[in-house]
């Protein structure tokens, strides 16, 4: 709750949106479209934490161009940055020096790419900005928001935003501002994957009761310019297997669009078992490969960023509404697992919101539930497009990557030729990915090889590609809530596994000087991945919002 001592100005909108991505940026632009249609004034804020739209936006992004073809048909005449049609779709199993390409006879309609875009996601979230801009919506970057505001009766009446200045103490410095209160009829969150507001409303209105634990990834994301003569415009690459075991899920995606860029990724599935495993590395020794450092060898990287990916489809998808608001894009998760895409179906919720906050406003209403936002949902192309997939993770999960892969092919097809009917019916995760780690006595330890510093990169070296940067003085945004059980568990029984898991080098286990260990948060590094608050076995560290600006500044990610 927000501290009720502290005085702040207040400033009051329609509908104030929580993050200037795919959902937040497609709902402020479908609110003015309507009311532009209908001839009446509607107020409508966007609040983004980056230093500016899109920069910290960070997808493969092989993109469909679904959602867009709805809220702009003429995006194309428009200059939309959907810039580079997918030409070839490659799918191939790796070995540890060669490959196996998957014929695409097999695969369903579903995971083909022709007729997707390639593009920078962070470059489209900027363009949609400016036609949501030229529409009269008011875009504040650099403003984190870190609490909510409610009204008496419960429901959600804002959120308090700006607030600067905290010393590492938590007090206010010489230079504090309390930030303000920028409240609204409804509030859309489109913070992302595991954003700090959506997490405590979904623990507060209990919009997780009934549904099956969400499921995370993380992505690591490079993007290289490489020589012209390796560079294959349009293409698309995805590959399974090595350097992952079997176990162990995930994947790569390699896009060629552009002036000669190649946007290069790899997905780990974070419900892992071995504590000694890191996401970081095995992206490193995966661009070694044969089928890619042909590609990469004379290229050049350009910048590096992470973050996790939602996982759990179908299944995970909490209640979408709360008294006076509702959840929209990743906020939710409306990621297809198999085909490695969110941002249609991102945009496309945020137009169904805000259509249903339209419908809400006009007949006068404020502060209770979008109930024709779930119906719109339900009875959407993502809803279909979610629950023919729904099993691809159980199935994954249970039965490992080779098995796995025919139980998700057998299932996808009945799903795409008998209209979502599976004759394994709906499959459960079961458990989080927190929960799914084991102790390190449980598993060997793997000894990664050393960066050649030409195509793999120590972790800081990368880090300094993501352009993150964070005011030393203020709080460390990631909090522990308790060090002794970090000490006794996190690294008595998992062995340490933090400072495998994040991408960023945050944290360590350091010499105490003493006999002992002691827990060292680098918060400056973080790239606000979320993995920590997702992956630690004890949910013992919570990703809180640091001041606004701070965080990576991803170009062309």
């Amino acid at each position: 709750m927000p501290d009720t001592a502290v005085q702040r100005d207040a400033m009051d909108f329609d509908v104030v949106i929580v993050g200037a991505g795919p959902a937040g940026l497609s709902a402020a632009i479908r609110l003015k479209q309507l009311a532009a249609a209908s001839g009446r004034e509607i107020s409508v804020v966007v609040l983004e934490k980056g230093s500016e739209v899109g920069a910290h936006i960070l997808s493969g992004a092989v993109i469909d161009p679904k959602a867009m073809n709805e809220l702009f048909p003429d995006w194309a005449e428009m200059g939309a940055p959907l810039e580079t049609p997918v030409e070839v779709d490659k799918f191939l199993l790796l070995g540890p020096e060669g490959s196996i390409g998957v014929p695409g006879f097999l695969l369903p309609p579903m995971l083909k790419n022709h007729g997707m875009h390639i593009a920078s996601l962070g470059n489209v979230c900027r363009w949609l900005a400016q036609q949501a801009e030229a529409m009269g919506v008011d875009i504040y970057p650099g403003f984190s928001c870190s609490d909510l505001t409610f009204r008496e009766d419960g429901s959600v009446k804002g959120v308090v935003a700006g607030v600067m200045g905290l010393e590492k103490s938590g007090e206010p410095g010489p230079g504090y501002q309390p930030g303000m209160e920028l409240n609204g009829k409804y509030v859309l969150i489109a913070e992302g994957v595991r954003g700090s507001l959506s997490k405590r409303l979904i623990a507060h209105f209990k919009l997780d009761e009934g549904r099956q634990p969400q499921k995370y990834g993380i992505g690591l994301k490079e993007l290289w310019q490489i020589r012209p003569e390796k560079f294959r415009k349009g293409y698309v690459q995805h590959t399974f297997g090595w350097p992952l075991d079997n176990r162990t899920g995930g994947g790569s995606f390699m896009y060629h669009f552009g002036d000669n860029y190649v946007s290069l990724g790899f997905v780990v599935h974070l419900n892992y078992k071995n504590p000694w495993l890191s996401p970081y590395q095995e992206f490193q020794r995966f661009k070694h490969h044969p089928e890619i450092a042909k590609y990469l060898e004379g290229g050049q990287r350009i910048s590096y960023g992470s973050r996790a990916i939602t996982e759990g489809g179908w299944q995970s998808i909490p209640k979408l509404v709360f008294p006076g608001g509702a959840l929209i894009g990743c906020s939710a998760g409306f990621v297809n697992l198999p085909r490695i895409k969110g941002s249609h179906n991102a945009m496309k919720t945020g137009m169904l919101a805000a259509e249903a906050a339209f419908e809400a406003l006009g007949a006068g209403r404020e502060g209770d539930m979008l109930a024709s936002y779930e119906t719109g949902f339900a009875s959407s192309w993502v809803a279909t497009e979610l629950k023919k997939v729904r099993n691809a993770k159980p199935f994954w999960s249970q039965y490992g990557t080779i098995l796995g892969f025919g139980f998700i092919g057998v299932d996808h097809w009945c799903t795409t030729l008998f209209g979502g009917w599976s004759p394994f019916g709906t499959l459960k995760h079961g458990k989080s990915d927190a929960a799914s780690l084991e102790p390190a006595k449980k598993h060997k330890r793997i000894d990664y090889p050393r960066p050649d510093g030409v195509l793999s990169f120590d972790r800081l070296t990368n880090v300094a590609f993501s352009f993150t940067n964070h005011g030393e003085d203020q709080p460390i945004h990631l909090k522990v809530k308790d060090l002794d059980l970090q000490k006794a568990s996190e690294l008595g029984v998992y062995g340490g596994p933090s400072n495998r898991y994040c991408p960023a080098g945050v944290y360590e286990w350091l010499d105490d000087g003493a006999g002992g260990q002691r827990f060292q948060i680098n918060s400056q590094n973080c790239v606000h991945c979320k993995t920590c608050d997702i992956k630690d076995p004890n949910q013992n560290i919570t990703w809180t919002t640091p001041e606004g600006g701070g965080g990576p500044n991803y170009p062309n990610m």
